[in-house]
Order: C-alpha cells, then structure tokens, then sequence
C-alpha cells in the first residue's frame, strides 16, 4: 500500500491526456479548435487545473552567450477542478485564440527552416503534475502578411531561416517579449551590396507593421552598418499596395543606388 502511494506520488497510474486538434493549421488572430481527451487511470483523481499552451523556440543573448529557450506565450485554462473516475474518460472541447504576433512557420506551403510550434497540454494533478502532450502547430501568414511576402518572392529574394529573438523593437506596439526574424538573401543586383535582409511582422486585428533591416556588413557600399525601415498600414492599404515597387525603391535607397537614405509610412 505505501509502495502504491509512492507511485501515485510521482503521477504513476494516474489520469493520462491526449489532445486532439480539429486543424492543426491557422493563421495569426484565428482559433485553434480541438477536445483535450483525459482518460482516468488505476486510481480517483483530483486535477486542478487543465493549461494550453503555445510554444515556441526563443534565442535569448546573455552577455557573449547566446541559447535557445522553450517560450509559452500564450495560455488557455480549459478546465478546473476536475474529479476523475477509475477508467474514466472526459472530453473538453476549447477554441484556443492564436495572438495577431504569433510567428509565422509556414510560407506558400513550406515549413520555415528554424521554425517550432506547438500547443503544449498540462495537467496539474494533485499530488502529481503529468507532463502533458504537444501537438505540432502550422502558423500561415494572415492575407495582408502574404502579400508582402509575394513581393520578396517576386523580386528574387531567397529565404534563408528564420528564428525568435527575445525583446522589443522600437517604434511599434508589440505586446509578445520577442520578435521573428525571417532572413532573406537578396536578388542579384543587391548582393555586392547588401548581405541579407530580415523581415519582420508586427501584426494587431487592425494593422500590420513591417519592419526590414538590411545587413550592409561586409558590403561595398561602406565597411559596415545596417538600415532599417518601418511600414505601417492598414490590412486593407497593405493589400492594396506594390509591395514589389516600395521594396525595390526602399532597397535602391539602402544599398546607395539613390541619393535617399530610407523611407517609411
């Protein structure tokens, strides 16, 4: 009898939990839909508390020093004091509502090399803490982050990769501690010139902020530096704009091809 309570100490022959997703592909500011499915094990239960998380890799610098980090950004408690039978099986349908500044891991059907998410399930069970399931999640970009992203690929810009870096650009109203950068290699005329090109969205239910940093190191416009521009607009102006026009004009400006050092909206 001690030995059974020692193992139900460390969550042995407790309730176990699967989650089961209606669709595991979304779009910033859409829900994810699924049941969070609790099987009862050899013994009654008592869960506190059923979490969703999401999660994503974050690379965080600490002085010289750079690491990877597992970030929950977003949660959903989908049940509370919960009472589980022997054998028994509950069901917990939820809508799990994906923040506008989640990172993007899919583009035109391709998973972004560098790219990790997932919807984590926890369950906090008395005396126990089960370590819960994770199910894949495939973020698409949003229409108006698509259309920028058709531009680049129409002007023959190359992806590389593309990561989370931990903290906060200046000048946009970002509410998630880190930012995504997708890296390009840009078309020909560019690369004597610019050595990559990162990409970021900032994304709220009514805007969409596009922010792009030229690395000019090791160019040949001059020995070092990087350019940064700053767009602004509506969903529906985004849309609405030659994003192939204003990239290439912005790119000429940067790589000294004009006399204009950057502009933006």
């Amino acid at each position: 009898m001690v030995f059974k309570r020692m193992l139900r100490a460390f969550g042995v022959g407790g309730p176990s939990v699967d989650t089961v997703l209606a669709n595991p592909n979304v779009r910033p500011g859409e829900p994810v839909t699924g049941e969070v499915r609790i099987a009862g094990g050899d013994h009654a239960a008592d869960i506190d508390q059923v979490k969703l998380s999401l999660v994503t890799r974050v690379e965080v610098e600490s002085g010289d020093n750079e690491y990877n980090r597992n970030t929950e950004f977003a949660q959903v408690v989908v049940g509370q004091r919960i009472a589980v039978a022997p054998g028994q099986n509950l069901v917990l349908p939820f809508q799990f509502p994906v923040p506008f500044e989640t990172p993007l891991t899919v583009v035109h059907g391709r998973h972004l090399h560098g790219m990790t998410m997932g919807l984590r399930t926890e369950l906090e069970v008395r005396g126990a803490v089960d370590p819960g399931d994770l199910d894949p999640v495939a973020v698409h970009p949003t229409r108006s982050q698509e259309h920028v992203l058709n531009a680049f690929g129409a002007l023959g810009f190359r992806f590389q990769r593309a990561d989370n870096e931990a903290g906060r650009i200046h000048g946009v109203p970002q509410q998630l501690p880190f930012y995504q950068e997708i890296e390009f290699l840009p078309p020909g005329q560019f690369l004597g010139k610019i050595a990559q090109l990162e990409l970021t969205f900032v994304t709220d239910p009514h805007r969409l902020f596009v922010v792009l940093e030229a690395d000019r190191r090791g160019g040949l416009f001059r020995a070092g530096g990087d350019s940064f521009g700053h767009f602004a607009m509506s969903h529906d102006e985004v849309i609405r704009t030659d994003w192939a026009a204003l990239l290439h004009q912005w790119m000429d400006q940067v790589s000294g091809r004009r006399s204009s050092h950057g502009f933006g909206h």
